[in-house]
Formats: C-alpha cells, sequence, structure tokens
C-alpha cells in the first residue's frame, strides 16, 4: 500500500510560482503512471496533469497546459509539479495520486483510475 505526502504548497502572488512535491512510501511508484489533481472551495475534484511511468508522456488539462509542468525522479520515489503564472482560479488544494494498476494511459482522467492520494497541499494565489 502506497502513502502519499504532498508538500511545497503555500500562498503566492498572481503571476508567481511554485513547486509541489509528492513523495511516496511503502510502494515503489516506478511502474505507475502518477497524477495530480485539484479542489477548490466549493467545487468538485479535478484531474490537472498525469505523467507515465517512464516519465515520457505527459498529459495537461487545458486550464493548467502551458503554465504547469509534471515531473519525476524515480529512484527518489517523487513527483513534482511545477506551476508558474499562477492565476487566483489556481487556488486549490493539490493532491497527488497513483495509478491503481501499473503503468496506465496518462489520458485516463478519471479518480476511479487512481488507488492511492495523498493528504493534499494548499495552494492559495492572491490578485
Amino acid at each position: 500500500q502506497a502513502q502519499l505526502a504532498e508538500s511545497g504548497g503555500g500562498l503566492v502572488q498572481a503571476e508567481g510560482s511554485l513547486r509541489l512535491s509528492c513523495a511516496a512510501s511503502g510502494r515503489a511508484i516506478s511502474a505507475y503512471t502518477m497524477g495530480w489533481f485539484r479542489q477548490a472551495p466549493g467545487k468538485e475534484r479535478e484531474f490537472v496533469a498525469a505523467i507515465s511511468w517512464t516519465g515520457r508522456n505527459t498529459y495537461y488539462a487545458d486550464f493548467v497546459k502551458g503554465r504547469f509542468t509534471i515531473s519525476r525522479d524515480n529512484p527518489k520515489n517523487t513527483v513534482y509539479l511545477q506551476m508558474n503564472s499562477l492565476k487566483s482560479e489556481d487556488t486549490a488544494v493539490y493532491y497527488c495520486a497513483t495509478r491503481r494498476l501499473p503503468r496506465g494511459e496518462v489520458r485516463d482522467t478519471e479518480e476511479s483510475g487512481y488507488a492511492y492520494w495523498g493528504q493534499g497541499t494548499q495552494v492559495t494565489v492572491s490578485s
């Protein structure tokens, strides 16, 4: 069973940057596609980005394309989300998750495909 711990959130001004980290334990994530999701106040959780188990393939929600970059360091069992040009509408709790089964398609954005979730890290963007 995997345990995921996000970090790196905080308060940032609009157009600023943050780098989120997701450290995994209990399971080597090198064989799994990993994803980032977010949940804003009063809204449902939504897909943000995913990265394949090899790191070669990535997929982004339209609203973050060109601003966010997902990456991974398998030896460190860690996934990252670099967020640039932040907007007030990016304010949310950000969660990382690992796919239920090994590998996994990055374009499959359904939450049901992800088995283990972190507790989330708050990102607040002030305008």
